[in-house]
Order: C-alpha cells, then sequence, then structure tokens
C-alpha cells in the first residue's frame, strides 16, 4: 500500500509541529453554527439599484445545514460599508451593529450613519444559532440611494417640439361597450406622430470609477448609451396617478379631482461599462403608454416627455452631471404610431443607423423642448419591472395563401411576436394580426430592404396563442418568428399538483391569466380589452396571488397606489388605481384599502405596510358610514341619493344567477373593512381604535 506511508507521515509532521493548529481547527468546525444567511435583500429586493428610504429594511434566510433539526436563530450581526472593499477590509465606514439577540432575520431596519442621495451600500450579516454558534459572514449584498431630494434633480422634462403639452382627445365611451370597435379609436381616428427620439452627447476624458443613470419617460420609454439599450426591462416605467388630469369622467363628483398622492416612478442604471474615452451618446425612445393613451378606458394626462440624469464619478473625486435640458437634440422615430390600445406601426424606411453612437451627424434633428413637470414626485422605482420572461417557438405553421400564414404557439400569452432575419424588398409592409376573443390593436412593420431585418412591438402587448402573417416575402420559415411573453418580473414561489388532472390544468390555467394581466406594478382585469387596474378584481385575488408568487414589492408599490387614489376629505376610494378606468365599480372595489393591507400583514407580517395605510383603512370606513341607515345598513348610492349612478355603486357584478341586493353586499362590505381594520388596531397596538363601536 504505497500511498498509505505518505498519508501516515503526514499525520505525524501534524502531530509534532502543528498540535495548536490542529486542535484550533477542530474547534472552529465543532463551534460553527449550523445556519448560514442567505438570500439577502433591501426592502426585499435582491441588490436594488435604487432605493430612496433612508432608513432602508435588510432581510435575509437562513438555510441549516443538511441533517440540522431543531436550529434556529438567536443574534445577528450587520455591517455596511460604502464600497465592497472597505466591507471586505472588516473595517465598515457605515454600520457596525455588534451583536444583537434577536430571533428576527426580517425587515431589520438599517440604523448606520445616515444615507445620501447616490449613495453605494455594501453589506453583510452573520447570526448565531440557538446553541451559541456563529454563522461565517454572509456573501456580500448591495443596494444604492436614488436622488433623495426634488432640489437634487438638475435635470428638465424634454419633449419633441412637434407636439404640445395636452394629450390626445379621449374618445366617447361606445354605448353598450361595443366588441366590434376598437377601445382606443375615436371617430376622428386622430392618432400619434412618430414617437420621439432623443439624443445628447457629452464627452469623457479622465478614468471613470462609475457612473449612473437616474431616468424615465411617460408614458413609456427605452434608454440608450453608445448605441446600446440599456437594461432588460420593458414598458418602464411603472405606472402611476402621474398629474392631476382635466377630465377624471363620472367619479369626478366623489374625489373632486382630489387624491392624496401623485407620483412619477424613475430608474436607475449602471452605465459603467457603457462608457469610453471621448465622445459618447445618451439617447431615449418615448411611447405614449398610459400617459397619453387616447381611449375611453382612461383620460390622458399629456405627451410624451423625460426626464435624465447622468452621474459621471472620476478616479480624481471630481464629477459630471449630464441633464436633459434644451441642448438635447430631438426627431421623429421610425415608430410612426403606438397607442397602448391600439397597436404599435413601424417603418424601417425612416431609421437613422447609429442615432444613439458616437460620430452621428445629428445637424438634421432639432432641439428638444421643455415640458411641463408633472405633479407627481419623483420616486425610486422599487417594484420589479415588467421584461421578456419567455420564449415560444411556433407550434405549427399554416400557409393560408401567398405570403399569408397562420402560426399557432401553442400556449395563449401576453407579450408579442419577433420577426427575425426577413429579408424583402424595400416598403412591404407586413401584417401581424393577434387571434383574440377582443379587438386589442394593430401591428406592422415596413422593411427597409438590403440586410436581414428584425422587429417587435415596443410600447403595448397583445394577448395571443396565434397570429396571422400577412404579405410575408417568400417562405415562412419556423425560425423567422418567436413569442415573447411579458409581464412583471414576478417570482412563482408556489406550486399545485394533485391527482385530478382537470384541477391541475385549472391552476396553470390561472397562473397563466394573472401574468398576462401584471403589467406596470398593476394587476389588470383583463390584459387585451380594458387593460384598467380595477381594485375589486385585486381584492378578490390577493390571496392566491400571495400563494403562488413573491408578491412582496409588487403589492406594496399597488397598494400604495390604492392609497394615493383615495380622496383624503372624504374617504371615497375609486374603482381603480392608479387611475379611474372608463367602466364601473362600487363598496367591493373601494374595498380594497381594507383587505389588501390585511393580507399583505397576514402573509407577510409587515407591520410598516399595514402602519402606512392605517389611516386610510379608516377613512374608508368613514366614507362608507355616511350612506348607513339607522340599522346599519349600506345602500351608497353616491352621488345623490335621488339619482344614484348605477356604475359606481355596483353590489355584485356579472355573477351566474340573479344578483344579490346591492345593499347587502354593501353591507357586507362594511361589516367586513370594519373588522379587519379593528384587527388592524390590535396588531399595530391601537386600542382605543380596536374597541371603537360602528352602527
Amino acid at each position: 500500500m504505497p500511498y498509505l506511508k505518505p498519508l501516515v507521515m503526514k499525520h505525524k509532521a501534524l502531530l509534532l509541529f502543528g498540535f495548536p493548529i490542529l486542535i484550533i481547527a477542530l474547534h472552529a468546525c465543532q463551534f460553527r453554527a449550523e445556519i448560514t444567511p442567505s438570500e439577502l435583500t433591501c426592502e426585499n429586493l435582491s441588490d436594488p439599484m435604487v432605493i430612496d428610504i433612508t432608513e432602508p429594511r435588510l432581510s435575509w434566510i437562513n438555510i441549516p445545514e443538511k441533517g440540522s433539526r431543531g436550529v434556529h436563530q438567536t443574534a445577528w450581526e450587520i455591517r455596511v460599508a460604502g464600497t465592497k472593499q472597505i466591507l471586505n477590509s472588516g473595517k465598515p465606514d457605515l454600520w457596525e451593529s455588534g451583536k444583537i439577540h434577536s430571533e428576527e432575520s426580517i425587515d431589520i431596519k438599517y440604523a448606520g450613519k445616515p444615507l445620501i442621495s447616490k449613495q453605494d451600500c455594501w453589506w453583510q450579516v452573520r447570526v448565531w444559532d440557538n446553541t451559541g454558534r456563529r454563522s461565517e459572514w454572509s456573501e456580500p449584498a448591495f443596494w444604492s440611494m436614488g436622488i433623495l431630494y426634488e432640489n437634487e434633480w438638475k435635470a428638465q422634462w424634454i419633449g419633441a417640439p412637434w407636439q404640445g403639452e395636452e394629450p390626445l382627445p379621449k374618445p366617447p365611451f361606445p354605448k353598450g361597450i361595443d366588441q366590434s370597435v376598437s377601445p382606443g379609436k375615436s371617430p376622428e381616428e386622430k392618432l400619434p406622430s412618430n414617437a420621439p427620439m432623443l439624443r445628447k452627447t457629452f464627452d469623457v476624458t479622465k478614468e471613470v470609477v462609475s457612473a449612473k443613470a437616474y431616468v424615465t419617460g411617460l408614458g413609456f420609454f427605452e434608454f440608450y448609451i453608445n448605441g446600446k439599450k440599456v437594461g432588460d426591462d420593458v414598458l418602464s416605467p411603472n405606472l402611476t396617478l402621474y398629474s392631476k388630469r382635466a377630465d377624471i369622467g363620472p367619479i369626478g363628483i366623489m374625489t373632486g379631482n382630489n387624491f392624496r398622492e401623485y407620483r412619477v416612478m424613475y430608474l436607475a442604471y449602471d452605465i459603467t461599462k457603457f462608457l469610453k474615452n471621448g465622445e459618447n451618446v445618451a439617447g431615449a425612445i418615448l411611447g405614449n403608454g398610459f400617459y397619453n393613451p387616447a381611449s375611453f378606458w382612461t383620460q390622458g394626462y399629456g405627451t410624451p416627455r423625460f426626464l435624465g440624469q447622468i452621474h459621471i464619478t472620476y478616479n480624481d473625486g471630481s464629477e459630471d452631471i449630464i441633464a436633459s435640458d434644451q441642448t438635447w437634440k430631438a426627431a421623429k422615430s421610425p415608430i410612426v404610431m403606438d397607442l397602448v390600445y391600439d397597436g404599435e406601426h413601424y417603418d424601417a424606411q425612416l431609421e437613422q443607423a447609429g442615432w444613439s453612437s458616437p460620430g452621428f451627424n445629428d445637424s438634421g434633428w432639432v432641439n428638444a423642448v421643455s415640458r411641463k413637470k408633472p405633479d407627481g414626485g419623483m420616486k425610486a422605482q422599487m417594484s420589479p419591472a415588467d421584461k421578456v420572461m419567455e420564449l415560444l417557438s411556433p407550434a405549427k405553421i399554416e400557409k393560408l395563401g401567398e405570403g399569408h400564414y397562420r402560426v399557432d404557439f401553442g400556449e395563449e400569452i401576453s407579450g408579442w411576436v419577433r420577426l427575425m432575419n426577413v429579408s424583402g424588398d424595400k416598403g412591404r409592409k407586413i401584417g401581424i394580426k393577434y387571434i383574440c376573443e377582443s379587438p386589442q390593436g394593430e401591428n406592422s412593420y415596413t422593411m427597409k430592404g438590403g440586410e436581414p431585418e428584425s422587429y417587435a412591438a415596443r410600447f403595448t402587448w397583445f394577448v395571443f396563442r396565434a397570429v396571422e402573417i400577412i404579405n410575408w416575402p417568400g417562405e415562412l420559415k419556423e425560425d423567422q418568428l418567436q413569442a415573447e411573453a411579458v409581464y412583471t418580473d414576478i417570482e412563482t414561489t408556489g406550486k399545485f399538483e394533485c391527482s385530478n388532472d382537470l384541477f391541475n390544468k385549472i391552476n396553470k390555467i390561472w397562473w397563466r391569466s394573472q401574468t398576462d394581466n401584471m403589467h406596470g406594478g398593476i394587476a389588470s382585469d383583463c390584459p387585451h380589452r380594458e387593460r384598467s387596474p380595477y381594485t375589486g378584481d385585486g381584492q378578490v385575488a390577493c390571496v392566491t396571488v400571495m400563494h403562488n408568487f413573491n408578491a412582496k414589492t409588487f403589492y406594496t408599490k399597488w397598494i400604495q397606489d390604492i392609497l394615493g387614489s383615495q380622496n383624503p376629505e372624504n374617504g371615497y376610494v375609486p374603482n381603480g388605481a392608479p387611475w379611474q378606468p372608463g367602466c364601473g365599480g362600487g363598496v367591493g372595489w373601494g374595498a380594497a384599502m381594507n383587505i389588501m393591507p390585511w393580507e399583505y400583514y397576514l402573509h407577510y407580517g409587515d407591520k410598516a405596510l399595514l402602519e402606512n395605510n392605517y389611516e386610510g383603512m379608516k377613512g374608508y370606513i368613514s366614507y362608507m358610514l355616511t350612506w348607513t341607515d339607522e340599522d346599519g345598513v349600506m345602500f351608497s348610492q353616491a352621488p345623490e341619493k335621488s339619482k344614484p349612478n348605477r356604475w359606481i355603486n355596483l353590489g355584485d357584478w356579472v355573477a351566474p344567477g340573479n344578483l344579490p341586493a346591492d345593499n347587502m353586499v354593501h353591507t357586507f362590505f362594511l361589516w367586513r373593512c370594519s373588522d379587519l381594520t379593528a384587527k388592524a388596531a390590535h396588531a399595530l397596538g391601537k386600542s382605543e381604535d380596536e374597541n371603537t363601536t360602528v352602527p
């Protein structure tokens, strides 16, 4: 056994010369904790590029070693530093908590030095288990602060000079909601002009340490640096109540155009690796989105506009700021029409190669113009963005005629079709007809000719399983089409499976329906026709959503939208948030103000969200009590008892058979909201409120 002798000799050497070292090693192994902190999050986000909470909450999950039983955390220690290098040095400069005896591992509030705008924060945690053993430090995690104060925004809102300030007109609401009418089209067929492209050149002459871009565009935007799109998000930013609107429809008498909060989301990107020495270019393309929808489902706010601020830090400690202003240049893009309800048309003949790259001649472009600042305050987007979440290849291609095909992708999705490597004559217009039970807009691509071309929509989405391709050049091949499922980037964490295949299919269909409806940090009633964030639908489904998804940041944002849409004077909560949809609702819709925060607390144990929404919960009960008689029956005939508005006073809606009486439904929600608010008062230690008697 020739391999045994070296092993024995090595063992002897350890005994002779390394006895203390051997004992120390065994001691460390023996007394290391059997749990390891992992999956570190800041405000429930993994390594967020931007937050604007000055005392953010930190969380982690303790993973036990294989075979461990009954082990749990008894203490923790957190350290935070301004750079990864300082963190690794073991001498954190922002916070060193010391050992804190606590079993808590969620929502630990940062308690270090005051944080400032644009500050990077690297952090780690280690824990002690119930035998007193300590873990190693976790892997480093990260968060970065946004622009915390309004006066730190040097950028101006800018837009295209060929567009005015006012939104496109809202078409009349069709009688009976005629399914044959495309929801966004007015009788005059007034459509927007080309989507604006914006660009700005700037020079980099020193070594860059870091560069960050804080940017947004209303309604949607894409951001570019030196010819490359930054980030993999789409349909950004997330939807909010951006500003006051001139016409808010039939709920105006209840809201008085007086909402609790207006806000505009901005994103942050690390663009350090995008920059180079010499000339650089920042670019943006703007879409109408829900800011300028031209639809009877919702009122618009204004024409597209952009706000951007780039901060470049150099190795000598100096900083450059490139901010959006009237020195930026503007031109019409090849997106000749985009409306979130009406579709998108793209003419590649209008492309300007290299428009967002250095060396491009923009002498034919015009200067951007200043645009009115929205009423909403700037808010870091801390909710998940929409992304391309799934890719589907054609399951079946059927030729219907010359250049005419029907393509089935095997599964219904929300998103768009991407054309790939298409060769054809200049000016050939390829039509993409999405097969759906409800009208949802058109999509087309006009070819520029020459090299193989590719295209997918940018500023709207479609719902489909199959499409018809019209006027395709030559034979359509399977690898030339791809369906892209687009929805909010929210993690599926729950799984259901049983012996009944029908139940399994129903659950899968529900999951698909839910993801189809998740866009922009809200869940809509339907992803094709209305696309509206009805709160009644939201409160009914929220428990199931929380069982199936990690929906913390999703609901943090949407519940804030609901609170923000409340009229603080009378407590009324409209039937949709962050905006009022074109159709109706009622007490069961506004009840989301009470139901969703409580369910969030039950599922995630977050008292901070419950506390933040508590006054809104009380306010909605106060509203309901104004429509309650001496017997405690709520009949809710707002705005006038003599002339009730049926569409904002629905009881149950579209249930099979006969509907129950409205006053019974309304009274049930009065009881349910009162009950949950009393429970919230108990959880928050507000005993005086908990014992308040309601009629």
